[in-house]
């Protein structure tokens, strides 16, 4: 396409929008096709009699705009090709991707400004800002991609932005077996877990699949239970009749009306729920999660950990930054009594895999948790390790055979 064919026909379209009130976010992709099908057609026609500049190959032209009105511009390809699963940009002619595990420099070319313009795009319809007083910010996009951006002088010179990909490449158990993620009796096991209504930890670094392992463990919800979520940002999706989803705000320019996340817990815990899903926790709303579990009520969440075994000692050490009353004391037990399993992921050059599944006897020695494994992948692949978990009547009372469960039997 003409590169002074397409200032004049996207500045057509978006007078068009603005006419007739169309907000891409809002009303969809379609309505800007349809704007754009009609400025090209018109403009075709005026080509022939003026000297305007030729659009070339429609579809490309079409396509551009789209990109330009309704996606992210030149991100918008990196955003289509599913193999794509991060990307970031650290300042004008660097923006970088990950692809299937692998990272490149992209032959994607933007200035300050449009880096600036892509940003106030992407966080117009998240109701979030950017500014001198607030220089990070963490969003949703529309298609539930996470962005996170943070702006001079809390970085050096340019702006600096990620874009988190929100790639479904499954949303249930028995599918994260059919990709070798786990096996089939782990993925047994775990349902079972879930319909028991034990309280499970996810546990791994960055980008090792903690997410959609929450969603698929969440499916296995029995659907006559009310669930209530809470995040910073919206990444959990879960496909149940009776959901209450909430997310995290920011304060406004007069630094007023926050809501942090344990503002979140500590309300999600009045609308009656049946079991509660923390996306995260990082700090004292740790506190806030454990006493929810702690009494009675059924639960997830996940935490970044470099095993189960480090995952148990964070949870014991972040609540510790609620106050100073809070001690290791009370602390330590409260997690070996609410915390059931911990399941730990890993990423190896090729997968994101399960690497082993805990079990929390509730028991404490000196100050250490007392723990059972039950599922290890030291041998190559996730195999029951033969032990019981210590929780084996919750699973009677559910209904399941839980001997027929690890032995993987239909």
């Amino acid at each position: 396409m003409s590169d002074r064919a397409l200032p004049i026909l996207e500045t057509e379209v978006r007078e068009l929008l603005r006419l007739r009130a169309i907000d891409p976010p809002r009303d969809g992709i379609e309505p800007v096709r349809e704007l754009v099908d009609q400025v090209l057609d018109d403009y075709s026609i005026r080509m022939c009699t003026s000297s305007l500049p030729s659009v070339g190959n429609r579809d490309e032209a079409a396509r551009s705009l789209l990109d330009r009105i309704a996606g992210l511009g030149p991100l918008q390809p990196l955003m289509d090709d599913p193999a794509v699963e991060e990307i970031w940009i650290n300042g004008p002619g660097k923006v970088f991707c990950a692809r299937e595990g692998s990272r490149s420099l992209t032959g994607v070319v933007l200035d300050e400004q449009e880096i600036r313009d892509l940003v106030e795009r992407m966080l117009r319809a998240s109701g979030r800002r950017l500014d001198l007083s607030s220089p990070f910010v963490d969003a949703a996009l529309v298609d539930g991609s996470r962005l996170h951006v943070a702006i001079p002088d809390i970085t050096r010179k340019h702006w600096s932005v990620n874009i988190r990909k929100f790639v479904v490449k499954a949303t249930r158990l028995d599918q994260l077996a059919l990709v070798g993620s786990l096996s089939r009796s782990a993925a047994m096991f775990l349902e079972a877990a879930v319909r028991a209504g034990l309280n499970i930890v996810v546990s791994g670094g960055t980008q090792t699949g903690k997410t959609t392992l929450l969603n698929c463990l969440a499916s296995a919800i029995p659907a006559d239970e009310r669930v209530i979520t809470c995040e910073e940002v919206f990444e959990l999706r879960t496909c149940l009749p009776d959901v209450v989803s909430m997310q995290t705000r920011q304060a406004n320019l007069e630094g007023e009306g926050e809501i942090p996340l344990r503002r979140l817990i500590v309300e999600a815990l009045r609308m009656r729920p049946d079991r509660i899903i923390v996306g995260e926790v990082r700090e004292r709303e740790a506190l806030d999660l454990l006493i929810a579990l702690n009494s009675g009520l059924p639960g997830m969440t996940s935490v970044h950990a470099n095993s189960a075994a480090d995952a148990l000692v964070k949870l014991t050490t972040l609540p510790l930054l609620a106050g100073e009353n809070i001690t290791h004391r009370f602390v330590v037990p409260t997690v070996a009594t609410s915390v059931d399993l911990v399941v730990h992921l890993n990423r190896d050059a090729r997968r994101r895999v399960v690497q082993e599944v805990v079990a929390v006897s509730g028991r404490v020695e000196g100050e250490r948790i007392e723990t059972l494994r039950l599922f290890d992948r030291s041998s190559g692949d996730l195999c029951w390790s033969g032990h019981q978990p210590p929780f084996t009547e919750r699973f009677g009372r559910a209904g399941l055979d839980l001997g027929r469960v690890l032995s993987c039997r239909p």
